[in-house]
């Protein structure tokens, strides 16, 4: 789990420090940042009817107080919740494309070469990952979504909450470390089997996808530190090279 912190914050530094990575993490992050922006406008538009849909505002003086403390506890957590929103519906449209164009700029530094599928051209690989983005971005927000209405109907609600919460982390994670097995036309049920077998490093890369405002940086450079992860401890390390020796 502390691998996969690590991973995400190296991911980021050197997004930052390497120029196409940085303009193409920018790229992600102005695109997910204004979708953020319109999601988290419209919350803070609508914060009182939201607030009043689940709880109608009390008449009573103390309980006016605590209604207006829920409802902005209740605002902070959808801002938090946009964030996540607009990376998602970002990805569907045109991240899957930017992150592969990440990875191949990180295997290109690390390996010296982009290794390419004999089966495929590069047009196929990229709609084949766009496709591949349809369930990594609908299984999170299908399966939060069960856990937290299943919250809803049980009295072990806030436990259940929690674990909604970091098996999105974990989805969110393998959205940006699939991104190379799904470019090497791995199935698809081959992939999902890898995941179950790095639970805890995915639970780590991504519990920084929860730091409120950081957390769309984050997102923008997660593909960074996938990759770096791939090719220095997944099934696609290599030995190490001069262009590696070189790479922070």
């Amino acid at each position: 789990m502390i691998q996969g912190i690590i991973y995400n914050f190296r991911g980021l530094w050197l997004g930052i420090r390497t120029p196409r990575l940085l303009v193409l993490g920018l790229l992600r992050f102005v695109i997910t940042a204004a979708l953020a922006v319109v999601i988290t406008g419209l919350v803070l538009a609508y914060h009182a009817e939201l607030a009043g849909f689940l709880w109608a505002k009390p008449q009573g003086s103390w309980l006016v107080w605590l209604w207006h403390v829920f409802s902005w506890l209740l605002t902070l957590g959808l801002v938090a919740v946009s964030s996540l929103l607009s990376y998602l519906a970002g990805q569907i449209l045109f991240g899957a494309v930017i992150m592969d164009v990440m990875s191949r700029v990180v295997e290109g530094m690390l390996t010296g070469r982009v290794a390419q599928p004999d089966s495929a051209s590069i047009w196929a690989q990229m709609v084949y990952i766009t496709l591949q983005e349809v369930p990594r971005t609908i299984l999170p927000m299908l399966a939060s979504s069960f856990i937290m209405v299943l919250g809803w109907l049980t009295p072990l609600g806030p436990v259940i909450t929690i674990l909604s919460l970091l098996l999105s982390a974990i989805l969110l994670a393998w959205d940006s470390t699939d991104i190379i097995p799904a470019r090497r036309m791995i199935p698809f049920r081959e992939r999902f089997r890898a995941l179950k077998g790095s639970l805890l490093f995915h639970l780590g890369f991504g519990l920084c996808f929860f730091i409120p405002i950081a957390n769309i940086l984050f997102l923008a450079f997660a593909p960074v530190g996938a990759a770096l992860h791939h090719f220095e401890r997944g099934p696609g390390k290599t030995e190490p090279s001069a262009a590696q020796a070189k790479t922070p």
